[in-house]
């Protein structure tokens, strides 16, 4: 089951049940179930607020995942992401606001099925990957 939710920000115009299907076939691929995820829409202060409550960072982001899975295979998680940030990352990246949030929407799951990003090689693999996700999602 995947849930869309607002905190302080309308939810993004994306059609939701595509986005489901979309991200269900993504894990799939990748053998994992998704059990549940909460993506949380919400604005820079609200994540800024969230990463140093519980993370203990003092900077703005554009996603925060945590991972509640218990079992090998499976998606559970509460995925947050700043609109804002989005934004801005559309444009100074010349992507576009809707091709960065299914960007990021992407990221978030590949993050929990095992892609990481924090050295070049890694971060090579997460890009290629965060881009066929993406052009799946646009040639559906």
């Amino acid at each position: 089951m995947i849930n869309f939710h607002h905190e302080d920000v309308a939810l993004p115009e994306l059609d939701f049940d595509k986005v489901t299907d979309w991200l269900n076939e993504l894990a799939k691929e990748q053998e994992h179930h998704i059990e549940e995820i909460n993506y949380i829409f919400c604005s820079d202060e609200y994540l800024l607020q969230v990463n140093r409550e519980y993370l203990n960072h003092d900077y703005y982001t554009d996603i925060i995942t945590f991972d509640n899975s218990e079992e090998e295979g499976e998606v559970m998680s509460d995925i947050f992401i700043s609109l804002d940030r989005v934004k801005d990352h559309g444009n100074e990246f010349g992507d576009g606001y809707e091709r960065e949030l299914l960007r990021v929407i992407a990221h978030g799951l590949l993050h929990l099925i095992g892609f990481n990003d924090k050295s070049d090689e890694q971060q090579e693999e997460m890009t290629k990957m965060e881009n066929y996700a993406v052009n799946k999602f646009i040639e559906k």
